[in-house]
């Protein structure tokens, strides 16, 4: 039996990995840390627990979080998460990250987006976590970059596309809409349900969101070459999920058994990838609770672009879903163990 610590227990990430993990045959979550809630049971925090999970929320003492865990989950804040992590590393613990902190291979980069960086030599260990794209990679590490919701949406609805060079790099534009879970638990005025109710509207205009750069890094190793896109978020008066639409033009006309035959081969075997019938469309209804991303790639004959539709559930396979999937395949467990749970609906 495997023993687990979650690091940031008491947000909706924490909480997804609690709801994921309790139904791992091969786990047993040892350890849950909280700053805000140390000294309360895991349950008291969130209700939908009791008598299922009712562990106690320590603070934070990685040593003695480490002496409890094989593997640790970190659903820390960027910042909060480097200042941890190195010592896990240190104890001969494997971290699955779910912060941005080690998610961009450049330190200037990071500093760029975020703030410096406080131990560099570590993004050298980290292995970006995108299973379908790095697994082989995953299976050797020791620090696991989890992605970011967004990118995993729109790389994954992008890799295909680029990994066999059909698309033309330049004018790549992926709007993408969000629950509000993506916006975290703590409290803020633009997550209030009076401001959120009836209302949609983009936020990180102009190419300003933190996830660009990782989503550009990515998507620059798939194609070759350094490219850039057009990145615009909105938020949805919803709880969870992504819905990217992703636009793109071909080198070549594509017919549209062409394009679907070419997404239904790069997915072939994948088991968190569903790669829609033609004149369907995903929606995010359709994947919450699941870890499954669905993809439905179109040719629009009007104006000869390709439009790629991704939907995810931002908690899952936009975050713990993945996690606890690059944990299989760290420590050697079959990729979807513990994750074949269907999508709720309605």
């Amino acid at each position: 039996m495997l023993n687990v610590a979650i690091v940031g227990a008491s947000g909706y990430t924490g909480l997804e990995l609690i709801r994921i993990l309790h139904c791992h045959p091969e786990v047993a979550v040892t350890c849950l840390t909280s700053e805000q809630s140390a000294g309360k049971r895991i349950s008291e925090v969130f209700p939908t627990l009791r008598e299922r999970c009712d562990i106690v929320l320590e603070n934070l003492e990685p040593v003695r979080v480490a002496e409890k865990a094989d593997i640790i989950f970190t659903a820390l804040p960027h910042k909060a998460a480097m200042e941890v992590v190195p010592t896990f590393l240190t104890l001969g613990k494997k971290v699955i990250d779910l912060s941005a902190d080690y998610r961009l291979a450049d330190p200037a980069v990071y500093g760029q987006w975020y703030e410096p960086h406080m131990n560099p030599a570590n993004l050298k260990k980290a292995v970006y976590g995108l299973p379908e794209i790095r697994r082989a990679k995953i299976k050797k590490a020791q620090l696991v970059a989890n992605p970011g919701c967004y990118p995993t949406s729109i790389i994954l609805g992008l890799a295909p596309l680029l990994k066999k060079g059909v698309i033309e790099l330049a004018g790549i534009i992926a709007d993408s809409a969000s629950g509000v879970t993506g916006a975290g638990r703590s409290a803020k005025v633009d997550s209030l349900y009076c401001e959120v109710n009836e209302g949609y509207r983009a936020y990180g205009v102009g190419g300003t969101h933190r996830h660009i750069p990782e989503i550009e890094q990515e998507l620059s190793l798939l194609a070759g070459t350094q490219l850039k896109l057009t990145f615009t978020p909105h938020l949805v008066p919803m709880d969870r999920g992504i819905l990217s639409t992703i636009y793109a033009t071909p080198c070549k006309l594509l017919s549209v058994d062409s394009l679907a035959k070419l997404y239904r081969d790069f997915y072939a075997g994948e088991p968190f990838v569903r790669i829609l019938p033609t004149g369907s469309l995903p929606s995010t209804a359709f994947v919450r609770g699941s870890n499954f991303c669905d993809i439905a790639p179109v040719v629009d004959p009007r104006t000869g672009r390709i439009v790629i539709v991704s939907a995810i559930d931002n908690l899952v396979k936009g975050a713990s879903g993945q996690a606890v999937q690059n944990m299989n395949l760290v420590c050697g467990f079959p990729e979807t163990m513990g994750l074949n749970g269907l999508a709720l609906f309605p």
